[in-house]
């Protein structure tokens, strides 16, 4: 199983496909589908099955150690990884909420360290994926929205953390929530 651990955005996928919509329709610029809207927090990769149960522990242990309660999610602004120079993917920033993810993210990242998965190989940017850009034909229009355009996508209501499956298909990616851990 391919697993990521995630704030779903359930109720922001019409805002976040408006934010999409003023995308340039730009070529090289492949959108993913709004209804998937989530921030990950730990991508965990190839997990075997009878490893779930020891997953879902460790993410009530880190939800109980990072000491978050419920809280107002908004997403809004552009941004791009890896740098405006070279374009691989395209997001929507955290406008409030930031340290309330990042404090679960590293609880979440200690607990699941400790079972044995790599650690992020980079710093963690509390963010919505909205595009991919698959080659640069339409970087000088991305660069330009990004710097332009500070949209406040919306607001979410955060209550749980989730354990989600990954299917990779020709379609795109499919999830399916695995387990739901409260905050």
């Amino acid at each position: 199983m391919r697993l990521f651990v995630s704030v779903d955005l359930d109720g922001l996928a019409d805002p976040i496909a408006d934010a999409q919509a003023r995308l340039p329709d730009a070529d090289g610029l492949r959108l993913v589908d709004p209804t998937d809207a989530h921030v990950t927090l730990e991508f965990l990769g190839e997990v075997d099955p009878d490893r779930c149960d020891a997953v879902e522990r460790a993410l009530a242990t880190a939800v109980d150690d990072a000491g978050v309660d419920p809280f107002r999610l908004t997403v809004g602004g552009y941004g791009v990884f890896p740098s405006m120079t070279y374009i691989s993917v395209v997001w929507a920033g955290v406008e409030a909420g930031g340290p309330e993810l990042t404090r679960l993210h590293e609880a979440v990242e200690r607990e699941t360290t400790a079972l044995g998965f790599d650690p992020a190989d980079h710093e963690f940017t509390p963010h919505v994926t909205l595009a991919r850009m698959d080659d640069a034909r339409g970087k000088r229009a991305v660069q330009r929205l990004v710097r332009e355009a500070d949209p406040t996508v919306g607001s979410v209501d955060v209550t749980e953390i989730r354990l989600t499956e990954s299917t990779l298909t020709p379609d795109g990616p499919e999830y399916d929530t695995v387990a739901r851990v409260p905050l």
